[in-house]
């Protein structure tokens, strides 16, 4: 082992250690590789900063812009609520309609995304049905994960793979490479879920509810009902000309303002609360206390306000203006440990948090001072506008549940019909080979803001930046994997342990190490560092090198044993009601049967 060589090992043994901590944070990491690798001398400046111009991060990005185009056009929440229609009152149904439909949305989107739009609709018709939301919730994380074996733009590793394969002057993967295997592993997983789907009926069990949860639903969810008021300001109140982040109204009386309702010749006007929001005498400021009690503390006199009558929620009166959603916290979340206070909701994205919720149960009160764990679900109010751009920010949050008056404001719910054209252009394109995939996702992206079914704004705010970066700081980790020998090397570690066994135990064993890497690091990563070794060794064996590369991809998406190792499966973990175990339990079987169909269909369709 040459010098360059060791210096390599322990930059990527280093970078999986703080990936396995996320401690730095996972695109950090990556921003350090790209500097590590020049200043140790292994690569060039040009060649460590070479995936910024990569064309596969680049298509990636503009997949994000596509995503975002189906988001605020309402084509997403339609699908789910044509699936809860359709479904009616069968189990059964509802499991094979639930699982290819986010199978089939997953294909050309965000799986994460994806999963988040539905798991409110399965939650709600769960309820209505009466059944356990256990029985659902992981056959939607193994549907979304699926959806990444069905196209060649379904989630980053395939991209990733295919990028590799370009990289070595071979022809790369078509749009529909994936799909033959895609299709059989989607049966045997729906299949397979109606059949384990009895491990998974421990969970509760709903009482009858709406379709999909309206604001009020939600309030009461977190137990806003009972501490809603609307408290008039009179003229000598203390409030008066001083903005509400002076004010300390939470931390001193429990008092969270949500928004103000103002009298602007003839009409009143409802301003959605900020930290800069100055009240003026005789606002009706609308607001969540710590308990309905606090009246009686004497705080309403303090402060110089008096209550008003409120006949039903606000949130419902001023539906079209003041919107709630849920919002989780992902494992790799920086806000797990600080307070909500310490978080600054308000000041950051113009959002007030009104409740929390943990292992299921909403916790009382105003909880300023609480600290927030992975996991935490929180509900936040604010202008739809402010709750739109949450969405697909995967780093700290994910946009988790929106109510059903969100179909009243989709930004773009007439543009739905362009937003379908634009996708069928790009998918044709992409399957036409008139122009390569990159330009045909970059044609979709104009189209869909030619349509107006985007802005700038939210095709900036929907692309995944650290996903980005974490790709563009792997992708030099390959490069010296092959300049320094170290390709060579596990390829010829590989060929000494089971070259004699034949090409299929060869690519049973990648399929097995890329799942087992999966596990504890990014599958795009995983992908990155997988894909030269699966070349270098059918190159070694003098085979072809389509079936081996193929594999990886397929296993960095079999990310189905922990509750860990892929966010979809993080998503459902608290509405499931799931354990470590259950993953374990329903994960390690369904990966065995991926393997298994990979190793005895690849090589048919891509023979060695």
């Amino acid at each position: 082992m040459n010098t360059q060589l060791a210096i390599t090992l322990a930059l990527l043994l280093t970078s999986m250690v703080l990936f396995i901590r996320n401690k730095p944070r996972m695109d950090v990491v990556a921003l350090l590789v790209i500097v590590a690798l020049p200043l140790s001398g292994v690569l060039t400046v040009q060649e460590a900063v070479a995936g910024f111009s990569d064309p596969s991060v680049l298509l990636i990005a503009a997949l994000f812009v596509i995503g975002d185009g189906l988001v605020r056009t309402g084509i997403a929440y339609k699908l789910g609520d044509w699936m809860a229609h359709k479904a009616g009152s069968s189990e059964t149904r509802l499991i094979v309609l639930l699982m290819l439909t986010v199978a089939a949305l997953g294909s050309v989107m965000s799986s994460t995304g994806v999963v988040a739009i539905f798991i409110p609709v399965v939650m709600s018709v769960a309820m209505r049905m009466n059944i356990p939301a256990s029985r659902l919730m992981m056959p939607l994380s193994f549907a979304g994960l699926i959806s990444g074996m069905l196209t060649l733009v379904a989630t980053p590793p395939n991209l990733v793979v295919h990028a590799e394969l370009v990289r070595q002057g071979l022809d790369g993967f078509h749009f529909f490479s994936f799909t033959p295997i895609g299709l059989v592993i989607l049966l045997c997983g729906i299949g397979y879920m109606l059949f384990a789907r009895r491990w998974l009926g421990s969970g509760q069990v709903g009482k009858d509810e709406p379709e999909r949860q309206t604001m009020q639903d939600l309030a009461a969810l977190y137990q806003l009902t009972e501490r809603e008021r609307r408290l008039r300001v009179e003229p000598d109140s203390p409030l008066v000309g001083r903005p509400l982040n002076e004010l300390e109204l939470r931390s001193e009386y429990g008092i969270n303002v949500i928004a103000v309702e103002r009298q602007r010749r003839f009409r009143n006007l409802l301003q959605v609360a900020t930290g800069n929001t100055v009240p003026q005498p005789g606002d009706i400021l609308l607001v969540d206390l710590a308990s309905p009690a606090i009246a009686l503390m004497g705080a309403y006199q303090e402060i110089g306000v008096t209550p008003v009558s409120l006949e039903s929620s606000y949130y419902s009166v001023h539906s079209h203006q003041l919107g709630l959603a849920e919002v989780a916290l992902p494992p790799e979340s920086r806000l797990a440990g600080k307070s909500i206070q310490e978080v600054a909701f308000r000041s950051r994205h113009r959002l007030n948090v009104v409740g929390l919720r943990r292992n299921g149960q909403a916790l009382p009160g105003v909880l300023v001072d609480e600290k927030l764990r992975a996991g935490d679900t929180l509900l936040v109010a604010g202008s739809w506008k402010d709750i739109d751009r949450l969405h697909l920010l995967t780093r700290d949050f994910v946009l988790l549940s929106l109510p059903s008056e969100i179909r009243e404001v989709v930004p773009a719910a007439r543009k739905a019909p362009y937003a379908l054209l634009s996708l069928a252009v790009m998918i044709g394109l992409m399957v036409s080979g008139v122009v390569s995939n990159l330009m045909a996702a970059l044609i979709g992206c104009l189209l869909m803001g030619s349509f107006k079914c985007i802005t700038m704004d939210s095709a900036y705010r929907s692309i995944h930046w650290p996903s980005l970066i974490l790709i563009v700081g792997m992708l030099p980790f390959a490069l010296a994997l092959q300049k320094t020998g170290g390709i060579d090397l596990a390829v010829g570690g590989l060929l000494e342990l089971f070259g004699d066994a034949g090409p299929r135990v060869l690519l049973a064993t990648l399929f097995i190490a890329t799942a087992v890497t999966g596990l504890f690091i990014s599958n795009t990563a995983t992908a990155v560092l997988m894909a030269p070794v699966a070349l270098a060794t059918a190159q070694a064996m003098g085979v072809s090198p389509y079936p081996f590369v193929m594999a990886v991809a397929l296993a960095a998406s079999a990310a189905f044993m922990t509750p860990v190792s892929s966010p979809v499966n993080t998503l459902v973990l608290d509405p499931g009601g799931y354990r470590f175990a259950d993953f374990l339990k329903i994960g390690v079987p369904f990966t065995l049967l991926v393997l298994l169909v990979t190793v005895v269909l690849v090589p048919l369709v891509f023979p060695f």
